[in-house]
């Protein structure tokens, strides 16, 4: 290039920064859902607009597109965004956005979803509000009249590489977020908001899924805080508050004779306030080939909760006489309590109820303080369980040690 005439040198540099700079535009498209129709003050149903703009966003051939929703209120029923698409990354982008569902409960009542992403990878959601509008449902519930079980707030089916930060899902019907089927999820900066009463309102669930990340996430809600299901493995939950909930429950795993197992789960750095549970790990009594192996609760604060930890393998929410009534065989090994501090809300603060068939084997309790607000002792209990006590424990360890 350095013989050639120096305009002739301008030329070429000019045509390849123009070259680079078609490129680079192409590689990214904006999908503004008021171009497709959508009504932000609400009054009109956007369900269209929304399945509309994800279909041209997932078809085309950039590789980033965007989904752009903004500030303002989007009525819409449930709807499918489905995969795979051509653009190799989708956003949804909804600061200031929210999408609220339709006032008559059983417009979503009868879906088992209502925002459902199916057979999608490298998808992410950020910020925005979800509004359910599921107390209507709930008081159908607690009338004993024949309602709908509800639909999930938002639900990931198949997917992967799949990102959610900084949303907010509130008065879900059922579940806020699950996860199925899923691999290479993080979640970070997530609310969830519901009564403490709401019925089957877990915040997080996730089954069949590896390698998810849940991080500095508060949740308030009528049921687990995160449910972990049979077949997760490689879960890490990191800076979440829990409260009001049921806590962080492994489980309720046994609900079939085959079912994959729960393995490689670290909880570290939770806060647990009025909690009906803390850390827990449940099993229906019944015959099951599952298993919980390779879990790590590490530093957890308790603020007068219930139960902070327990290991409960006859589970059943039900009328006893509904109950299985058998023995579980979910195989439980090798979970590690450590740095488990604060104040429990019951006397016995340590409960492994463990299985006669399957005993637990492997506890170790390291660094567990559990008091009581009102200053009386608190106490463990253990059936069928073994494993070790180390450092400073209380209560009182009642694991027994093989020797």
């Amino acid at each position: 290039m350095a013989n050639l005439p120096d305009h002739l040198v301008w030329t070429l540099l000019f045509l390849l920064l123009l070259s680079l700079s078609r490129t680079s535009s192409s590689t990214f498209t904006l999908f503004d859902v008021l171009d497709f129709g959508a009504d932000p003050t609400g009054a009109a149903d956007s369900t269209q607009a929304f399945r509309d703009a994800w279909t041209s966003a997932c078809g085309h051939g950039d590789i980033f597109t965007t989904i752009l929703v903004r500030s303002g209120s989007y009525l819409l029923a449930p709807v499918r965004f489905g995969g795979p698409c051509k653009s190799r990354h989708v956003s949804m982008r909804m600061r200031g956005a929210t999408l609220v569902a339709p006032p008559d409960y059983r417009a979503l009542g009868r879906s088992s979803s209502w925002l459902s992403f199916n057979g999608v990878s490298n998808v992410s959601f950020h910020g925005g509000v979800l509004d359910a509008k599921g107390p209507s449902l709930w008081a159908c519930k607690d009338s004993g009249r024949d309602c709908p079980d509800g639909a999930t707030t938002l639900s990931f089916t198949n997917s992967n590489n799949i990102r959610i930060k900084d949303l907010m899902s509130m008065d879900s019907q059922m579940f806020h977020i699950s996860i199925n089927r899923c691999r290479n999820v993080r979640i970070q900066g997530l609310r969830v908001k519901a009564d403490g009463n709401s019925p089957n309102t877990d915040g997080i669930h996730v089954q069949l899924s590896t390698n998810v990340l849940i991080l500095r996430s508060d949740i308030a809600t009528g049921d687990d805080c995160i449910s972990i299901g049979p077949g997760t493995q490689n879960l890490r939950i990191q800076g979440v508050r829990c409260g009001p909930g049921h806590g962080i429950s492994i489980g309720s795993l046994a609900r079939s004779e085959n079912e994959p197992g729960v393995q490689n789960i670290i909880v570290k750095n939770t806060t647990f306030q009025g909690t009906q549970n803390g850390l827990r790990i449940k099993s229906w009594a019944r015959p099951s080939n599952g298993f919980v192996q390779g879990v790590h609760f590490i530093n957890a604060r308790m603020i007068n909760a219930h139960n902070p930890i327990i290991i409960d393998q006859n589970y059943c929410p039900y009328d006893s006489q509904t109950c299985p009534n058998q023995e579980s065989s979910v195989k439980i090994s090798d979970v590690l309590y450590r740095g488990i501090q604060g104040t429990s809300a019951t006397p016995i603060a340590v409960r492994f109820d463990c299985s006669a068939e399957n005993p637990c084997t492997r506890i170790q309790m390291r660094n567990v303080y559990l008091t009581s607000l009102d200053d009386e002792v608190t106490r463990s209990s253990c059936t069928n369980a073994n494993g070790e006590a180390l450092g400073t424990v209380q209560p009182r360890s009642c694991l027994y040690e093989n020797s």
